[in-house]
This record gives structure tokens, C-alpha cells and sequence, in this order.
């Protein structure tokens, strides 16, 4: 072996154990964050402190992130991501309304009804260009509202899933039980999250970031463009489906405004206020937005226009969302501290 090929096998040797290292770091880090959110019932009785964690980092969180694949990493805009929240809101109840099956088969056919759905209308948006991407997404979406609204005797129409969903003990674990209930949200919270992150810094990962950048570039470097759109399409929207089922559970239904268009403006509003360049963004852009909704609305009718204002200081003032303010402001620091 000469030396120069010494030299490529010790890179190579070198990245891959660093990617071993970043992968058992991570795993760390989620195993702790699930031992804080789970022993969070311990010291606290605040039902309401609980709900906030299942509806805000859970449901929305998994949402707002699985869009960032899309938004950040891909640079696919989507104003129709909710549908696949809704989708799975929906899918799930009535799984489990209709057939009664357990709850982790009825978790698996709702991904598997979301998959299908997700490839169809991903190899039909992922071939267009940026703006016409956002508004067939945003199209897809209101068809599929409209279809939720239209079809009262399969759907319930405007009012929704009723009747609640069953909730069969699996596993030792009883969902309607408020602390197993809030436990296994965390659970799901983590482990899509951590699933997110290997995709983001895996050579896929990567492979999205060249596609963002530069998408003809990647073209010619003989990558399948329109493959790797169509695969982050699929598995953005089944962990968008994850949120809706959490929510499902949540309310114990579901409803059209699970699938309405303004959920997908949520989530883009997420992401401006969390930022799109740090995977981490989006689950603290979700808890502003939500604190921002619940602490507003409890002051002036006219929250509205509270919550317009903050999101133009993020859009217009800091011309980024916070944690990619943080972020930068932090590196141009340890920058200049080299310096010196």
C-alpha cells in the first residue's frame, strides 16, 4: 500500500469513527432528555405543565421538525406538510374505531396508509419547481380537508372523529391513563427525534444539503434527484403522521382543523421562529409559538396581531429564528476568541 492510499484509508478510518461517536452521543443525549420528560411527573402534579409537553413538544414538535427535513435540509417549502398530521390523526382513529386492533398495529397502518399516500402525491409535487412545489402541496392539502368535510358518514364531517378512541392495554401500558399516556408521547417525542437526527447526518443528510444548494450540481455529480425528494417527501410525512396520532390520542379524536391549511402555516411559522439551520430549531420555535398562543390570548382578543408582530421581528430584525441567532452568535464568539 503506498503511502498515499495510507493516507486515504486512515480519512476514511478517521470519519467513520466519528460518525460512530456523534451516532452513540446522540443516543445518549435522547436516553437523557426521555429520563428529564419521564421522571417530570415525579415533582411536578400539574396536569396542565403535562398536557403542554403532549400537545406542544410531542404532537407539534415531531411535526414542525419532520417539516425542517423539507425546509432546511431540502429546501422544499411546503405549504401542505399538515396533511400528513391530519392523515395520520384521522388514519389512526379510525383504525381503531372501525377494526379495534391493537394500538402498535394500528400505529403501523397508519405509517403504511401515510406511506402510500406520501409517494403518491410526493412523485407528483417533488418534480416541480420551488414555488409551484409549496402551492400543489398546499392543493393536495385543501382536497384532502375537503374530502375529511364531504365524507360526514365515514369521517363525522365538520364535527369530527366522535365516540373517542378505544384504548386497549398493550404491553402492560393503559392509555388512558393520564402519566402512561404522557410517557409513551414522550417516548415517541424522543425516538423521532433521534430517528431525524441520523437521517440528517447521515450521508443522506448530506446528500439533501448538496440538493438544496445546488440541485443541477448534484444532477451531475450522478445523484437521483428526484429520488432523494421523493424519499425525505415519504419520511417527513410519516413523522408528521406520528404528531397527528400523538394528537389523536391527545383529544381523543379528530378534526378538520388537523388537516385545515393553517396548520401548515403553524409549522412554517415554527420554523422561522426556531430557525431551519439547527435541527433543534424547530422544537423551540414550537414552544414559543404556543406559550406566545396560550400566554397572549389570555391578555387581548387581538392576539393576532401580537403574534404578526413578534414573527416579523424574527422575519425582518434578526432575519433568522432564535436558535440560529443563538447559534451564530456563539460561533462568531469562539471565533473571535481564537483570534486573540
Amino acid at each position: 500500500m503506498t503511502e498515499l492510499e495510507a493516507g486515504r484509508a486512515q480519512a476514511v478510518v478517521s470519519v467513520r469513527s466519528g460518525a460512530v461517536l456523534q451516532r452513540y452521543r446522540d443516543v445518549l443525549i435522547a436516553l437523557i432528555a426521555f429520563a428529564v420528560l419521564a421522571s417530570l411527573p415525579l415533582f411536578t402534579g400539574s396536569k396542565a405543565l403535562l398536557d403542554f409537553v403532549i400537545r406542544c413538544c410531542s404532537a407539534y414538535g415531531l411535526f414542525a421538525t419532520s417539516l425542517n427535513l423539507l425546509v432546511g435540509y431540502t429546501g422544499l417549502t411546503s405549504f401542505g406538510h399538515g396533511m400528513f398530521f391530519g392523515l395520520g390523526a384521522y388514519s389512526f382513529g379510525l383504525i381503531m374505531q372501525k377494526l379495534g386492533v391493537p394500538i402498535p398495529v394500528a400505529f403501523v397502518a397508519t405509517l403504511a396508509v401515510t406511506a402510500v399516500f406520501a409517494a403518491v402525491i410526493g412523485a407528483i409535487c417533488v418534480r416541480l419547481k420551488e414555488i409551484y412545489f409549496a402551492f400543489v402541496t398546499l392543493a393536495f392539502q385543501m382536497l384532502i380537508h375537503s374530502t375529511i368535510l364531504s365524507w360526514a358518514s365515514f369521517t363525522g364531517g365538520d364535527q369530527g372523529l366522535r365516540g373517542g378512541i378505544p384504548r386497549p392495554v398493550f404491553l402492560g401500558i393503559d392509555l388512558s391513563n393520564h402519566v402512561h399516556l404522557y410517557v409513551t408521547s414522550c417516548a415517541l417525542l424522543i425516538l423521532g427525534l433521534l430517528a431525524m437526527r441520523q437521517i440528517a447526518q447521515s450521508p443522506f443528510g448530506y446528500t439533501l444539503r448538496m440538493i438544496r444548494d445546488n440541485a443541477a450540481r448534484a444532477s451531475f455529480l450522478g445523484i437521483d434527484v428526484w429520488r432523494a425528494k421523493l424519499t425525505v417527501f415519504v419520511l417527513a410525512a410519516l413523522f408528521a403522521s406520528m404528531g397527528g396520532m400523538v394528537m389523536a390520542l391527545f383529544v381523543s379524536g379528530a378534526y378538520p382543523e388537523f388537516a385545515y391549511w393553517t396548520i401548515s402555516g403553524e409549522g412554517i411559522f415554527i420554523n422561522m421562529l426556531g430557525g431551519v439551520s439547527t435541527f433543534l430549531g424547530p422544537m423551540v420555535g414550537t414552544v414559543l409559538l404556543l406559550l406566545l398562543n396560550d400566554t397572549v390570548t389570555r391578555f387581548t382578543e387581538y392576539h393576532g396581531i401580537v403574534l404578526g408582530v413578534v414573527i416579523l421581528f424574527f422575519a425582518l430584525g434578526l432575519r433568522k429564528g432564535l436558535l440560529d441567532f443563538v447559534a451564530e452568535w456563539f460561533s462568531h464568539r469562539r471565533d473571535a476568541g481564537k483570534g486573540r
